[in-house]
């Protein structure tokens, strides 16, 4: 079989999930059953196959798996420059790109969730709404969820009788308002905005579309709303 040396080792079943490139593929696999192994071996046979380094995607969830798949990237396939990153790094690198088309500008500031809840706390002492049974931190991780849930500023709708919906409502208008005045995005930021913005602009979509064609999804089922539609 051609290219054996990547196929050394491997079980019947990884080898399987190795050369087979083309059309879409869900491997099931358990804790250290060698994901890692067969995600990157398989792209060290596809590029051996002569797919183009440029049209492989390969998205994890941390960085410290990120690192891992480039490592043993380098040494199966040295001196092939696959994009290799987190869901976060990805959307980051394309905002880069695209941030006007968002109401960004390029230099956009990326706030962790420290400076996030530090200006969510601004947001609710300046518009002098009290928190009694709720605090920031909840807030916060709705905000965070709607956004996850591809529902923006403007979509949001508090349920009938839930309280911190309804005061969420109020928030996050102005917590996202105060985000692009700062010329900034949070972490969920960078998933809701992407996504959009590959919903709206059926170009952008058909230009990424056209460089991508290969995607590989370390975890998937840990996907949220947002990086599953993305």
């Amino acid at each position: 079989m051609a290219h054996e040396d990547l196929l050394e080792g491997l079980t019947p079943a990884q080898r399987e999930a190795v050369i087979t490139i083309n059309g879409a593929l869900l491997i099931l696999a358990g804790p250290g059953s060698g994901k890692t192994r067969v995600v990157t071996h398989r792209i060290a046979y596809m590029l051996r196959e002569g797919i183009p380094a440029r049209s492989i995607l390969a998205l994890t969830f941390t960085n410290k798996a990120a690192d891992e798949m480039k490592r043993r990237l380098m040494l199966l396939a040295p001196g092939e420059q696959v994009w290799v990153g987190t869901f976060h790094r990805f959307c980051g690198t394309l905002l880069r790109r695209y941030a006007e088309q968002v109401g960004l500008g390029q230099n956009f500031t990326i706030y962790d969730s420290g400076d996030s809840l530090t200006l969510l706390k601004q947001v609710i002492k300046d518009s002098n709404i009290e928190l009694t049974h709720v605090t920031p931190d909840r807030v916060h991780q709705a905000i965070s969820w709607a956004k996850n849930s591809l529902v923006s500023a403007e979509q949001y709708e508090a349920r009938p009788g839930h309280p911190l919906g309804q005061i969420v409502a109020k928030l996050y208008p102005l917590y996202q308002k105060h985000l692009l005045l700062a010329n900034a995005v949070d972490f969920d930021d960078m998933l809701l905005h992407v996504a959009n913005l590959l919903q709206q602009q059926p170009e952008i979509r058909a230009s990424l579309d056209q460089r991508h064609r290969y995607i590989l999804v370390d975890e998937y089922q840990d996907t949220n709303l947002a990086q599953y539609m993305l």
